[in-house]
């Protein structure tokens, strides 16, 4: 009995230590991996409004491991009117395996932040502001993200970036897909911003947060 004990203590260690090795991420390995993305977000994560790619530099790699995930499974990208989903799409199908995944993820988070982004969407951020008090409760009061509510960070986005995203959350081209569970509660919040002047207007608001 004893034996079968100790047996089974030392096949649950190496499994733990099994499940550590594969759970970690090498960020070198990431940034070979990179040069499929710098065409389009550039050798700094800094993105490039003229192909339609946000910043990426300093996400949280939790979030841009799920997104990529996402991507590749077809829960996000795969919507006949999301075109630039669609690109972004196919460069995620590049990445082998979700240990690939995780080591983009892991690189990208770690690419240091050179810069602020220019602000390009003339909205009232006043009102923005006032509107923002719906999205603070997960996304934080100033944009800084939450993990355990799976809400990344938006601090430091494009205005243009967001202003899309919330329409297409709203108009279903992103957040309806079966699997985007974390899409769909977000859905709702775009859903209640009245038109795009609003949705400029909050846009406009998360682009002042530092």
């Amino acid at each position: 009995m004893k034996f079968f004990i100790f047996f089974g203590l030392i096949f649950f260690f190496i499994s733990i230590s099994s499940f550590q090795v594969f759970a970690t991420s090498d960020p070198e390995k990431g940034k070979a991996r990179y040069a499929v993305c710098q065409a389009c977000h550039g050798t700094d994560g800094m993105g490039n409004k003229a192909l339609n790619s946000p910043k990426i530099a300093g996400q949280e790699a939790w979030y841009i491991e799920r997104q990529l995930k996402n991507y590749k499974a077809g829960i996000r990208g795969t919507h006949p009117k999301d075109r630039f989903g669609m690109q972004m799409r196919a460069m995620a199908l590049t990445l082998a395996d979700d240990h690939s995944i995780r080591d983009m993820a892991a690189y990208v988070s770690s690419m240091p932040v050179k810069s602020s982004v220019e602000q390009t969407i003339k909205g009232d951020v006043e009102a923005g502001k006032t509107l923002y008090v719906l999205c603070q409760s997960c996304h934080g009061p100033a944009g800084e993200g939450n993990k355990t509510l799976n809400s990344p960070r938006l601090a430091g986005l494009q205005d243009w970036y967001i202003a899309r995203q919330l329409r297409n959350f709203k108009a279903g081209i992103r957040g309806k897909k079966r699997g985007d569970m974390f899409g769909m509660q977000m859905r709702p919040m775009a859903m209640s911003l009245a038109n795009d002047e609003v949705i400029n207007n909050v846009a406009a608001f998360i682009a002042t947060l530092k």
